[in-house]
């Protein structure tokens, strides 16, 4: 049986940085499972909660992902570019809301229909980012323009349509190692989401 902490108090909270999202410094009183009390200090990143979606299409076996600069992962020592699928911040908005328009601003593709199919805490220890994923079938009639993403926001993304199978190829070597991109190719593989298609 899981033992439940009694509480946790917030006793003192101050402001890292305010800048493009917020960092703050907490000081917590914690009643361990066992009544005795901790205290420590954790740093919290607030960039809000976003959206995501894995976007395929039956009839042809493939999806559609994008690839951007990421600078976190140049910092990291990698090349900073990153496969993944299509994702935002909610921004004020209701999460279908914001998905449709991320689809059409990052891939170019309009989309009505979208299936929510769960939510994540992508970093808890840290960031108190909840991510809510997405399914949506898309045609080739669903493009409008060629994507990008939003000059104006420092986006540069370019649209990667894929055969299904070589996603999964490219996630087992390791060139697919975005973690919300892997939890939507395991989900995918998971609920067989191509199997109802057209032989």
């Amino acid at each position: 049986m899981f033992k439940t902490p009694r509480s946790a108090t917030i006793i003192k909270e101050q402001i890292l940085s305010d800048d493009w999202y917020s960092l703050k410094k907490y000081t917590v009183d914690y009643q361990r499972a066992d009544g005795s009390h901790q205290t420590y200090c954790r740093e919290v990143y607030n960039k809000g909660d976003g959206v995501t979606v894995f976007l395929f299409n039956r009839t042809h076996q493939s999806i559609i992902l994008t690839r951007q600069f990421r600078l976190p992962l140049m910092i990291q020592g990698e090349s900073g570019l990153l496969i993944e699928t299509a994702a935002g911040l909610l921004e004020g908005e209701d999460p279908i809301t914001r998905i449709r328009a991320e689809i059409e601003e990052e891939t170019g593709y309009r989309i009505e229909q979208v299936q929510k199919i769960f939510d994540a805490w992508m970093s808890p220890g840290a960031v108190t980012e909840k991510l809510h994923f997405f399914t949506a079938e898309y045609s080739h009639h669903d493009r409008v323009h060629s994507g990008g993403g939003l000059h104006e926001e420092g986006e540069d993304i370019e649209v990667l349509e894929l055969p299904f199978q070589q996603a999964l190829t490219m996630l087992r070597r390791g060139e697919i190692n975005d973690a919300k991109t892997i939890m939507l190719l395991q989900h995918a593989v998971i609920n067989n989401l191509f199997a109802h298609a057209p032989e």
